[in-house]
């Protein structure tokens, strides 16, 4: 894992924060309002979300770095969506499966989640633009 992996890293890592900042926070503030199942203690238990973020970072940096092709913003739109749904599918219809929660919730998480994807996809593709295909090298 190369400096470019690391730079991707964090970048993939900032961006899929304030991205979830900004869903949760503001477009779907007025839809949160209206449930009513959220825990007693769930600010004391935000600091879970930014370790699933960096885990998730990791991966998803890790993963593109396998199969990188360097075909530009669109491999990492492509990579992106397809992320995007993978991760979004469960997290947005799992939870509306098992928690009372509006389908239109479970929606827009999934619409949601898989448009951050696609941005830190393309982000990623930029941080890797004109970068060698494959995997890099491993530095000793």
């Amino acid at each position: 894992m190369g400096k470019k992996f690391w730079i991707g890293f964090v970048v993939v890592f900032v961006v899929l924060e304030i991205l979830m900042f900004l869903v949760d926070n503001i477009i779907l503030a007025g839809a949160y309002s209206q449930v009513h199942i959220w825990r007693t203690d769930m600010m004391s238990l935000m600091w879970m979300y930014h370790v699933i973020t960096l885990v998730t970072s990791f991966f998803f940096t890790f993963i593109f770095t396998k199969g990188f092709e360097n075909k530009g913003v669109m491999e990492g739109v492509r990579y992106g969506f397809y992320i995007g749904v993978w991760m979004s599918v469960g997290m947005a219809f799992g939870t509306y499966a098992m928690v009372e929660v509006p389908l239109s919730l479970a929606i827009q998480w999934f619409i949601y989640g898989i448009a951050e994807y696609i941005v830190a996809g393309v982000v990623l593709s930029l941080v890797y633009r004109g970068a060698a295909p494959g995997p890099e090298p491993v530095q000793q």
